[in-house]
């Protein structure tokens, strides 16, 4: 590894090990659930990130969710939202994770949340940060914090300093149909895929807050001649110009910097809260890496949630990404399925001996990734680990 290659390594495991990186799961859970097929008798290992989708998986009633995650504020995160669901307040957690926060955080933390984390750490890791929801300041919304919050709340502003750029944003984000959709998009593309924004997204201190490590940077530009702008082109006309928006809370959410009730993640909606309420217990937390849960924690496991990390291991810890799957095929229960995601078009990564043991659907994953609102993977893969 060079000189620049190292220090750009060390720049991402420093953001991610000392910041709450992802305020909210950047994947798409409505795939997730028509590729994983969850039900009662699933028993899911995952890793956290924001604790959004664990939360909608249970919509599914899972048996057992486990999340697991190196970076203690991501579990943090989502101990906060089981605490403010298992208080039975629905106005609570709407205020914090819908709305963004509210004027009346601090009380609420108090009296709901506090008294029903388990983990002393994380209760102390919210007193020092309730700032978050507090609806203060420039960044007066939860999701304008932490690496990836504080990216989108600068291109945010960037936005708002262009009067035409904003408006069209607006208007795409209210279009009633693709082909309005498509001729609001062909117009907004040049404004915002511009010089700069390009530059911008060039930059690894950038990719690195938004959780992009160094080696997902190179898998996503190699294939396009102008690199992560074509790449990052190429998703925006998948998201913009071929999918609806009008259910589309991933991308509004960064623009406005809270969701509405007709236009949110199913764990925030009214009509799910009480099932919620009486599941939520089985989800647990684990700090630390994937492969040490599954050596402390042996089990059947019916799922595994990869999220997209394996990219980084395949480029930097080879041999760990190699135990890794060692140990999912020790811990896998007959027939369990695996979901990963990736910024290389091909699973070409994985070592030999995966491919051997776990059937990929190609045909049925891409029919459900070219759904995917979110759009910024370049493939999604879901199979069976055979015996």
């Amino acid at each position: 590894m060079g000189l620049a290659s190292s220090v750009q390594e060390r720049l991402f495991r420093h953001i991610h090990g000392n910041t709450l990186v992802y305020n909210t799961c950047w994947e798409d859970p409505r795939c997730d659930r028509r590729l994983m097929q969850f039900g009662p008798e699933s028993r899911v290992a995952m890793l956290t990130s924001a604790g959004c989708n664990a939360l909608e998986y249970l919509l599914d009633d899972c048996a057992e969710i486990h999340c697991v995650d190196l970076n203690p504020r991501q579990n943090a995160l989502l101990e906060l939202k089981i605490a403010l669901i298992e208080a039975g307040d629905f106005e609570a957690l709407f205020a914090f994770f819908g709305k963004g926060g509210t004027p009346q955080a601090s009380a609420i933390f108090e009296d709901l949340a506090r008294p029903r984390l388990r983990n002393p750490e994380t209760a102390q890791y919210w007193s020092q940060n309730l700032s978050y929801f507090e609806k203060k300041g420039l960044r007066s919304s939860f999701y304008w914090r932490g690496s990836s919050g504080t990216v989108a709340w600068l291109i945010r502003q960037w936005i708002h300093t262009r009067p035409e750029l904003s408006r069209l944003v607006r208007q795409l984000f209210e279009a009633g149909t693709l082909d309005e959709q498509r001729l609001l998009y062909e117009q907004l593309e040049p404004k915002f895929l511009n010089r700069f924004v390009s530059w911008l997204m060039r930059r690894h201190l950038i990719q690195s807050m938004l959780g992009v490590p160094k080696s997902q940077q190179y898998l996503a530009a190699q294939r396009f001649e102008d690199g992560m702008t074509g790449y990052l082109r190429q998703c925006l006309r998948q998201v913009f110009a071929e999918l609806p928006m009008t259910d589309n809370y991933f991308w509004k959410l960064y623009f406005d910097g809270h969701y509405q009730a007709d236009c949110c993640p199913t764990y925030l909606d009214a009509a799910n809260f009480a099932p919620l309420q009486s599941r939520v217990g089985r989800i647990t937390t684990h700090t630390r890496s994937f492969s040490q849960f599954l050596q402390q924690n042996p089990g059947q496991y019916t799922h595994f949630i990869l999220l997209d990390h394996q990219d980084w291991l395949a480029s930097h810890l080879q041999h760990a990404l190699e135990e890794e799957w060692r140990l999912i095929f020790a811990n896998a229960a007959p027939g369990a399925r695996v979901l990963l995601r990736s910024a290389s078009y091909e699973p070409d990564f994985l070592p030999a001996f995966v491919h051997e043991k776990v059937r990929f659907d190609h045909e049925a994953t891409q029919a459900v990734h070219v759904t995917d609102r979110v759009g910024t993977y370049a493939s999604t893969w879901a199979g069976v680990i055979l015996p």
